[in-house]
C-alpha cells in the first residue's frame, strides 16, 4: 500500500493498568486497531524545572492519519498526565495486509462520519 495512512502514536503513563484501561476505550471507539503496551520504561525528563527519573509504562497506539485529531483529543480527556505523551510517527512501510488491517479497523474521523452521512 504506497498510499497507506497508517501512523503509530506513542504515549507514555504513570502504569500499564492506566495505559491498558486507556488502550481499551480507544480501540473500543474505533479510534485505534492495535496497542502494544510495553509495561516499564526508565523516562528522564525535565518537568518544573527540575530533572525526575520515573519508571512509566508506553502505548505503541497503530492508527490513521484521519483519525490523529480525535484520538488525540480522547487521550487527553482520558489520560492520567496533565500533559501527556502524544507522539505521530509516520509508517513508512508495511505488509499490505497488516495496513489493510489498520486502516480498515479504524473508524473514520467524527468529521467524516458526518460529511459520509454516518453520524
Amino acid at each position: 500500500m504506497a498510499d497507506a495512512e497508517v501512523v503509530v502514536v506513542l504515549v507514555t503513563g504513570p502504569d500499564t493498568a492506566s495505559l491498558e484501561s486507556l488502550a481499551d476505550r480507544i480501540v473500543g471507539e474505533g479510534l485505534a486497531a492495535c496497542v502494544n503496551l510495553i509495561p516499564r520504561v526508565r523516562s528522564v525528563y525535565r518537568w518544573d524545572g527540575e530533572v525526575h527519573h520515573d519508571d512509566e509504562a508506553l502505548a505503541v497506539v497503530k492508527t490513521t492519519r484521519r483519525a490523529i485529531g480525535a484520538l488525540r483529543d480522547r487521550v487527553h480527556e482520558l489520560h492520567p498526565y496533565d500533559l501527556p505523551e502524544f507522539l505521530v510517527l509516520p509508517v513508512e512501510a508495511g505488509s499490505d495486509a497488516y495496513l489493510g488491517w489498520v486502516e480498515g479497523s479504524v473508524r473514520s474521523a467524527p468529521d467524516d462520519r458526518e460529511a459520509d452521512g454516518q453520524a
